[in-house]
């Protein structure tokens, strides 16, 4: 093969799998529960992609005015996957993703934490303010009692 035709097909396998990278970077899960999607987050962590899953989210709720809450999963998160991200730097992208998805209207809760993770959190004395539950399940169960409470009884 031609030198520069091979050049050209390795450009076009980058351009294709860097967008296979961004659609898998944020994917949006409609839930069961009315109004609620869930964004699983798995593998390395950097703010890049953190911008990628705010952008992603607010363009959803953009386009699905109904959404009112967000259930980030962090369960496929590992220490090792975090290993070259700043804590304070996480802690600050964690809360400009809560502060922009409240400027929408919606409601971020988080789970799934590792306890690695949290550890290094606190240690370092960072406050973020998060609503977090242990497991998504946990969260949902938590969704649905309240909007059991919230239906008028007839």
């Amino acid at each position: 093969m031609d030198p520069k035709q091979e050049i050209k097909q390795l450009q076009e396998q980058l351009v294709y799998f860097k967008k296979l990278i961004k659609n898998m970077s944020a994917p949006i899960i409609p839930s069961v529960v009315p109004k609620t999607i869930l964004v699983p987050i798995a593998g390395f962590i950097f703010t890049d992609r953190f911008d990628m899953i705010r952008t992603a989210v607010l363009e959803y709720a953009e386009k699905h005015r109904d959404t009112e809450r967000v259930i980030f999963d962090f369960t496929g998160v590992t220490t090792d996957d975090l290993m070259e991200f700043d804590y304070n730097g996480l802690a600050s992208e964690l809360s400009q993703l809560n502060s922009a998805l409240g400027l929408m209207g919606l409601r971020a809760i988080y789970v799934g934490f590792n306890p690695l993770f949290v550890r290094e959190i606190v240690h370092a004395g960072i406050q973020v303010e998060l609503e977090v539950y242990t497991t998504f399940k946990v969260a949902l169960e938590h969704v649905l009692n309240e909007n059991k409470k919230l239906v008028p009884k007839m």
